[in-house]
């Protein structure tokens, strides 16, 4: 469970929809403030706010003994930077908490809030995260070095309590967003509306586009969950959506801040909707087994798993050979437990990360280890 500070008075949550932002600041509410503590929560999307300023509404709690206020939805306020920015100037002695989108750039809004919050980014769960969710079994995160120096030690001490590869499997389909815990079977459907909310609702708001843009972005994202990973011909790709090259690449930029999907470039210097993508990817795999109806190929999801993974707390970028570059440092093949290792014998810090295999052997390493990075 990721936790925050109490002492930290200006503190922001960003995440996908679905990653469990909104349950996260009730449950710290619930458990971790003060006995007696007077503490609010709102979300911007309630029609009150249509019609009444965020600013009044904290002064008023704050005139009334309110120590904690919770925000969520802030991206679905239009002046959110600004009144954000007042809250904070005005009334120092309330501490706020608020969520945004992952697609909302809180470090860009018309008022900068980089000085004043503090803004963490919520994924969705690791596989780590999820067997502890799913069936109580609490697991250490392992170093990213630490897996690929000594896989052995850390193979050992998962595989004598759980079998890895069998809940594996139900990771891969159904384990990334933490809402699999309130039904199983219903997660399929609640993963398709959470999408359409996040491109006919959180996509449209924040970079401010009509229906028309969303139905071709949705036709764009048709094509493309068919495709990937995906080495894109943006001209083919702009004909068969029905759009331009550069309202292409705009479009491919919001799914990537709304987390739908990854982006792999060969630089360092970050996503703009200037460059063309490398390489594109779904965001994690339980999108391809909701976005396909026939069983995604075997090859995509380990790929797609382990970028997942790896972007979390590691840069990685796409090397001239093999799969993943990550810090510049590690290259990184995703394979079957079969993968030849020649790929990798005669290159410095190259490994194998190979799916179906419960332990390490030569330069292969268990594929599932990696999803217990975070």
């Amino acid at each position: 469970m990721q936790h925050f500070h109490l002492w930290i008075s200006y503190f922001g949550i960003s995440g996908a929809r679905g990653s469990g932002k909104t349950t996260l600041i009730l449950q710290h509410m619930k458990i971790n403030l003060p006995a007696g503590a007077e503490a609010l929560y709102v979300s911007l999307d309630d029609i009150h706010f249509a019609g009444n300023p965020i600013i009044l509404f904290a002064e008023e709690f704050y005139k009334k003994g309110g120590e904690y206020l919770f925000i969520d939805e802030v991206h679905k306020y239009p002046d959110w930077s600004r009144e954000l920015k007042n809250i904070y100037d005005n009334l120092p002695g309330l501490k706020i908490i608020f969520t945004s989108s992952s697609a909302l750039d809180i470090y860009k809004g018309g008022y900068d809030l980089s000085r004043r919050a503090m803004v963490y980014n919520l994924p969705g769960l690791s596989f780590r995260e999820f067997i502890e969710l799913k069936y109580q079994a609490i697991f250490p995160a392992c170093p990213l070095e630490e897996i690929l120096h000594e896989p052995e030690r850390f193979a050992r001490d998962i595989n004598a309590r759980i079998r890895p590869l069998k809940l594996f499997e139900e990771y891969l389909q159904s384990g990334y967003y933490p809402f699999f815990i309130e039904s199983e079977r219903n997660y399929p459907e609640r993963l398709t509306n959470i999408l359409n909310l996040i491109l006919e609702n959180d996509i449209p708001t924040i970079f401010n586009i009509d229906y028309y843009s969303v139905m071709k972005i949705k036709k764009m994202l048709a094509v493309i969950s068919r495709i990937v990973p995906y080495k894109p011909n943006i001209e083919k790709l702009a004909r068969q959506s029905g759009t331009t090259r550069d309202t292409l690449l705009k479009f491919l930029y919001y799914l990537e801040k709304a987390e739908v999907v990854k982006w792999l470039t060969k630089d360092t210097f970050g996503i703009n909707y200037l460059n063309k993508p490398d390489k594109i990817y779904l965001n994690n795999t339980n999108l391809m087994y909701t976005l396909n109806s026939e069983k995604p190929d075997k090859g995509t999801v380990r790929e797609t798993f382990l970028l997942n993974q790896l972007m979390v707390r590691h840069k990685v970028t796409y090397p001239k050979k093999g799969d993943f570059l990550i810090d510049g440092r590690y290259l990184i093949e995703a394979g079957g437990k079969a993968k030849d290792e020649k790929l990798v014998r005669d290159r410095e810090n190259s490994f194998i990360a190979a799916d179906d295999i419960e332990f390490p052997y030569g330069m292969k390493i268990p594929l599932w280890l990696f999803g217990f990075l975070y």
